[in-house]
């Protein structure tokens, strides 16, 4: 692609001017001598004191300060204030307009016939060499990548050199600064002095605000200073620039502060003309994409693009593929040194630069507007970049998407690609992005076109249609409408099956996602059949080795700890686990994948202590192997959080999901679902903290998150409305969390049906707000109805169930229906021992309530047996600080004053003031 010829020039007047702000010394008579700083010099004294210290200390060799970044940035006027603050301590001090070879040797002649000791640039240097005094030679624009600058150094361990330069490159030479921006307050003040405003309350409010817009460049803010001088409007000049912002960066007023020659635009122009076609138009490309975020990749995975079914054909690629053939061996393979040596050509006038670090290239939001703006015709350049993205983002691996499309989400935005009659149509890979981005309405409108388009040129039956199907249920389970999505599966399913038969991969895949739209409807007995057909077929055809069949044992394995079946889910983690440990490796992402979940059934198994152990072990090799800013990295430092919480060991817990949320914030940014979970998580840790200001600010923030993100009746939505409810309560404003869990039963019913686990599950928060406010009865007729429903739904064994039953019991006892509640306590213990152990939370739970039972009916002794066998075991299980073990021991307390032991019940009440003090 050729470069597009800019819409302006570099005024004329220029022309004789060979460097900004000074003349050429043509005279001998002429000595080297430094202009004055900018009147209206503003801030920078942080740069100022580092080169005062670096200049101040005898170093024993020759001081060299380098000063470097964009053009506009203030590096001469930084200098310049410098030597105005430091002249005294120079015994000469002599200027180089180092913008060209022959300015450079026309200011050393000019120094060697003004001292007499010659008439040649050596002769300067020469002298130089020879003189011991506290000399300083400023080399002031040293933008050429192409002079040696070293050439022009007094080669001796004395003296002082100051150059600015736009050539990062250059800071090689000694101490250096980067400049960019000015602080905020000082890039105000600049701007009010240079428009010859007061510092009034009002002026530095819109200054702020204009200063803003132009990104704190100190020649843009002069620039915009001087026009508002001229036009006495500072309100207005927001409203002008908006619509102007390419002219009043391009003009240069007649009255200025300073000698610099050149306006914003001009100044980027001239390092614009020396780059190299392949440079200039990558600079151009790149003004189409986000500021930030660009990097090597989107250009290397779009030179490996394949064509095939469902993408462009080559002919609708032309352009892209010329301009990426600028980096590709003879071989066709890419080349990272072509693609460093076009960058370096940027870099080297500070038109972009590099993160160091993170890899990843910015360039100054002016100058991106700026490179846009020397389009003749911006349309070539956009359909180039839109389709460079594409095959960038057709070849990305799978296991790279999440983070990658963090990153391409804002360039999409930026792109504004998405075009229907777009040349190369790319909307698939873009639906790709904003999925696994988290921009799940973006993704939907996608995939909704993109179906749109297969069905009306390939027909109902293609494999592609079938594919975009697939993909738009997927954005509908991700907004919630399971419904829909479950709709479209079947459609899927059907068509899969007529076409390749039941037993073909990409039916068995359809067929595994059909069951996970069953369990988001709550439909778990589908789900579970679904997954029994799906691993029974891929162990049959596959082998049961193979990844998929793997795949399968784990979502069957899934579905078993949702229906609470969780010894089932145990031996098929365990299976999933063994096979990929010898399958893969120990240190295998999919085994520390499968150690994870095979922690959190322990977890559910109120095994908390080998959740730990595995938990710790996924967190350790997910940091040492993929790095501890891995999506991996963040999920196993989520769950070992939640095993701390299980343990009660919350203060462990809060310091990792501190980290997660930062982490996430930082990586995938604060709207992520990814980010909004880990501030959902970190809040339900204050309300365990007891900090519940804290949690309810955090799931406020959530509850908003969500309903912008994902809409007012999404579940997550309605889920965050129901953990801000749990807040209020435990703060006793329980008319606040009644009018909210009214609220969530109402949706849940209306979108879910009353019996989906959601819905439940927002029916029983409702009843134990009842139960708080004293409205009794109600809460007794909600709980009939969950206990109800969960038997139904989930069988009488399940935990959900009995937990259900619990809390109907304690209603009853509430109620004065002493009988029923103690035979529903007996009933869960029986049960919650049988299936779930003696040992585990629910039972130990089910344990003390029956005690209260006990002593609600006057049977102490009872109560004190089963008192001294549960704190017998929390103590052993969760040690004796364990808040659940404190509990117990207030419980037994209770009832040793109720049998007349009074040492005993004194004996514990010490023990609990003793650990209480502990804490």
């Amino acid at each position: 692609m050729a470069v597009v010829e800019t819409n302006f020039k570099v005024d004329e007047i220029h022309a004789v001017v060979t460097a900004p702000g000074f003349a050429l010394f043509q005279a001998p008579q002429n000595i080297n001598n430094c202009p004055p700083a900018s009147r209206i010099f503003q801030g920078r004294q942080a740069i100022l004191d580092k080169m005062h210290q670096f200049f101040d200390t005898d170093s024993g060799k020759q001081h060299i300060y380098v000063i470097h970044g964009l053009g506009g940035a203030g590096k001469t006027q930084i200098a310049l204030k410098f030597i105005e603050e430091s002249s005294a301590n120079f015994s000469d001090i002599f200027l180089v307009d180092t913008s060209k070879l022959e300015t450079i040797e026309t200011a050393l002649k000019n120094i060697a016939v003004s001292k007499s000791v010659g008439n040649s640039a050596q002769d300067t240097l020469m002298w130089l060499r020879s003189n011991h005094n506290k000399w300083l030679l400023f080399f002031d624009n040293a933008d050429d990548p192409k002079i040696n600058l070293h050439d022009f150094f007094p080669q001796c361990n004395h003296g002082n050199i100051i150059v600015t330069s736009r050539n990062p490159e250059l800071r090689s030479y000694g101490a250096h600064t980067s400049v960019a921006d000015m602080e905020e307050v000082d890039a105000t003040s600049l701007l009010l002095r240079s428009a010859n405003k007061e510092n009034s309350e009002e002026n530095i409010k819109v200054a702020d605000e204009i200063t803003k817009r132009l990104y704190y460049l100190p020649l843009a803010i002069v620039q915009a200073g001087a026009f508002i001088s001229k036009s006495e409007d500072l309100e207005g000049y927001l409203a002008l620039y908006h619509h102007n912002q390419e002219r009043l960066l391009s003009e240069k007023a007649i009255q200025s502060h300073d000698h610099y020659a050149w306006t914003v635009y001009t100044t980027w122009q001239i390092s614009f003309d020396q780059l190299s076609q392949p440079a200039a138009t990558l600079l151009q490309l790149c003004s189409f994409l986000h500021y930030t975020g660009i990097s090597e990749d989107m250009f290397s995975y779009a030179s490996e693009y394949s064509f095939r079914s469902g993408n462009p054909p080559e002919e609708e690629l032309q352009e892209a593929l010329e301009f990426l053939s600028h980096f590709l061996e003879p071989t066709g393979e890419w080349s990272s040194l072509r693609f460093l040596d076009v960058t370096n050509e940027i870099k080297a006038y500070s038109l972009i630069t590099l993160d160091a670090k993170t890899k990843l290239f910015s360039i100054h939001p002016l100058v991106h507007a700026w490179s846009r703006s020397t389009l003749l015709d911006e349309e070539p350049f956009s359909s180039c970049m839109s389709s460079i993205l594409g095959m960038c983002i057709t070849e990305i691996p799978g296991k790279d998407i999440q983070i990658t499309s963090v990153r391409f989400i804002p360039h999409l935005g930026s792109l504004k690609c998405v075009k229907p009659d777009g040349a190369a149509d790319f909307r698939a890979a873009f639906c790709r992005i904003y999925y696994n981005g988290g921009k799940v309405k973006d993704a939907q409108g996608l995939a909704e076109q993109v179906l749109e388009k297969s069905q009306l040129l390939l027909g109902e039956e293609h494999s592609d249609t079938l594919q975009a199907m697939s993909n738009l249920a997927s954005t509908y389970s991700a907004l919630g409408a399971f419904q829909e999505a479950k709709e479209l599966e079947d459609v899927v399913l059907v068509k899969h099956t007529k076409l390749l038969g039941e037993n073909h991969p990409r039916t068995l895949s359809v067929m595994n996602n059909l069951a996970s739209t069953y369990s988001d409807l709550g439909e778990l007995q589908k789900a579970e059949e679904l997954q029994v057909a799906v691993l029974e077929k891929r162990t049959k055809l596959l082998g049961e080795n193979h990844p998929d069949t793997l795949s399968a044992m784990g979502n069957l394995a899934s579905t078993y700890s949702d229906l609470g079946e969780w010894k089932k889910a145990e031996e098929l983690k365990l299976v999933v686990l063994e096979k990929r440990t010898k399958l893969l490796g120990e240190n295998h992402p999919g085994t520390l994948l499968a150690m994870g979940n095979l922690a959190s059934t322990y977890s559910d198994l109120g095994e908390w202590k080998k959740a730990e152990e595995l938990s710790l072990v996924v967190l350790e090799k997910c940091t040492k192997i993929l790095g501890e800013n891995h999506p991996s990295t963040l999920l196993a430092m989520g769950n070992l959080a939640s095993t701390y919480s299980d343990l009660g060991e919350w203060k462990k817990a809060e310091e990792l999901r501190l980290v997660v949320l930062e982490k996430c914030t930082k990586l995938l940014g604060e709207n992520h679902p990814d980010t909004v979970l880990a501030m959902g998580n970190l809040a339900s840790t204050y309300s365990d903290l007891g900090e519940w200001k804290k949690a309810e600010e955090l799931k406020l923030v959530v509850l908003e998150k969500r309903t912008k993100l994902l809409g007012e009746n999404h579940p997550g939505t309605l889920l965050a409305m129901g953990n801000l409810a749990s807040t209020y309560s435990d703060q006793g404003e329980l008319q606040k969390a009644k009018e909210l869990e009214v609220a969530v039963l109402e949706k849940c019913t209306q979108l879910l049906g009353e019996n989906h686990p959601d819905t439940v599950l927002a029916m029983g928060n409702l009843a134990l707000t009842y139960s708080q406010l004293g409205e009794i009865q109600k809460a007794e007729d909600l709980q009939v109805a969950v206990l109800e429903k969960r038997t139904k739904l989930l069988g009488e064994n399940h935990p959900g169930t009995m937990v259900a039953m619990g809390n109907l019991a304690s209603t009853y006892s509430d109620l004065g229906k002493l009988k029923k509640a103690k035979e529903l306590t007996l009933v869960m213990l029986e049960k919650t021992t049988k299936i779930l152990g003696e040992d585990h939370p629910d039972t130990l739970l089910a344990m003390a309530n029956l005690a209260v039972s006990y002593g609600d009916l006057g049977e102490f002794d009872r109560a004190q047996d089963l008192e001294v066998v549960v704190l017998e075991k929390r103590r052993q299980l969760l040690g004796d600080k364990h808040p659940h073990t404190v509990l117990a021991l207030r419980n037994l307390v209770v009832t040793y004053q109720q049998l007349k032991k009074q040492k005993e019940a004194e004996e514990l009440e010490q023990l609990i003031r003793d650990i209480e003090e502990s804490l």
